[in-house]
């Protein structure tokens, strides 16, 4: 069970958990950090960087007050109320420590990790006064990426079954999210949104019957309920629309936290804290039927378009535009080809000049940035009828810059620019669903 920063954003959210958890079977339970402690955290880290010692001790001031507010608010018992602040103090002192030391990228990952550490020994303790037993599992003892940033998951295997086995009485584990050691040993994590793939690296590592990622939204909808009326939960995925969804933009998953359970057929189900009775969305390899299942919708791209004679009957210019792209270590989302021009985008625009500069070797080049990818996932093969008159029908008065089908059975991608996002999904919304 995953529970995200929502959900234990605060003292009484911290209390909701546990009738969700005390439950009787044998549960690990990942947490994130408290909403906003990782935001400030990135802050602290920026003062630390700058030596700013004046931000920093407000900084520092500001995390202390909002976790003494929460102690306070949870706990009731004298000695819990005392262990808790000296927990905290630890955490604020060890902070403090790399004021009096050069700062680099390694401290910071450090710092980054203190939000999860606080709100699992919070739980921890909260739960000691419940008289609920636990174990708290410290992720940096078993949570590993090799050099290329991967887990190793044959040795998360082998360390969390070695802690549990000597528990093996206990039915409550309790976890960080996120943070993990890299292959030198130093503290480091699996990027932001890694609490998901936390909790579904361990599920596989368990075996679990289920892993389940709890939020503040019911479900994975079938599009942005920030900017579309009317949405609604999509009560069952397969893997590969989730990952689909995921990557291009549904925001309550996190891209590659699929894997690890697909790999072991191990269902995920996405629930919300706020409303636990709700259905939420089960995730398997269950087949989908044919169907439009949901919409979403990635920002913040920019778009290239390579126009060159030379690429007529030439079977080695793709390979030469990929490589340009190799070199820069620069992914690409979504690409169009035709017979003198490929069209693609990237999402990251650190080496976009020099990119362009080796590309416009090779003939013409166009930039467009302000770009967005809308996604429209389902199960649509190549001998289903019906499916793209209905999607551009709906988009009939947005001028579309991009389009890429073929490349998956679950996925239609067209690229808008981004002042035309909102109108595109109210009309998909509308014509499709």
């Amino acid at each position: 069970m995953k529970f995200g920063g929502t959900s234990v954003g605060s003292a009484q959210r911290i209390k909701n958990l546990v009738p969700l958890i005390n439950k009787g079977e044998q549960k690990i339970v990942v947490l994130s950090a408290m909403s906003g402690t990782t935001n400030l955290l990135v802050d602290i880290s920026v003062s630390l960087y700058s030596k700013d010692l004046l931000k920093l001790k407000q900084q520092i001031d500001e995390l202390d007050q909002r976790y003494k507010k929460v102690i306070d608010e949870l706990f009731s018992k004298k000695d819990s109320i005392i262990s808790a602040n000296e927990l905290l103090a630890e955490h604020l002192n060890f902070i403090n420590l790399f004021t009096l030391d050069l700062f680099t990228a390694n401290e910071e990952k450090a710092i980054l990790a203190q939000g999860e550490l606080l709100s699992t020994a919070l739980l921890h303790l909260y739960m000691i006064e419940q008289n609920i037993s636990s174990v708290l599992m410290p992720a940096l003892e078993f949570m590993r990426i090799d050099e290329s940033e991967e887990p190793e998951v044959l040795f998360i295997k082998k360390m969390i079954s070695k802690t549990m086995e000597q528990f093996g009485d206990e039915n409550l584990f309790i976890t960080q999210g996120y943070i993990c050691r890299n292959s030198f040993g130093e503290i480091d994590n699996l990027k932001r949104g890694g609490s998901d793939y936390t909790a579904t690296l361990i599920g596989a590592a368990v075996n679990a019957a289920e892993i389940q990622i709890w939020t503040d939204i019911d479900g994975l909808h079938n599009n942005d309920p920030r900017i579309v009326e009317k949405t609604f939960a999509v009560t069952e995925l397969s893997f590969d629309e989730a990952a689909e969804l995921a990557y291009f933009g549904a925001k309550i998953l996190h891209p590659t936290c699929v894997l690890p359970a697909k790999k072991e057929n191990i269902p995920v189900r996405l629930l919300n804290t706020m409303q636990p009775t709700a259905t939420g969305t089960i995730i398997s390899n269950k087949p989908a039927p044919d169907r439009i299942t949901a919409i979403a919708a990635k920002d913040n791209l920019t778009a290239i378009k390579i126009k060159s004679a030379r690429m007529l009957l030439a079977y080695g210019f793709l390979r030469a535009v990929f490589e340009v792209f190799e070199r820069y270590k620069t992914p690409i989302d979504m690409i169009s080809t035709s017979e003198v021009a490929v069209s693609l985008t990237i999402d990251n625009d650190k080496h976009l000049e020099e990119i362009i500069g080796e590309l416009e070797q090779f003939g013409l080049v166009e930039v467009d940035k302000n770009q967005t990818i809308i996604c429209i996932v389902g199960t649509f093969g190549a001998d289903k009828q019906g499916y793209a008159s209905r999607i551009f029908d709906s988009l009939k008065n947005i001028p579309i810059r991009m389009i890429s089908y073929g490349g998956s059975e679950n996925n239609i991608s067209l690229l808008v620019n981004s002042d035309l996002k909102k109108k595109a999904l109210v009309s998909l919304n509308k014509g499709l669903f």
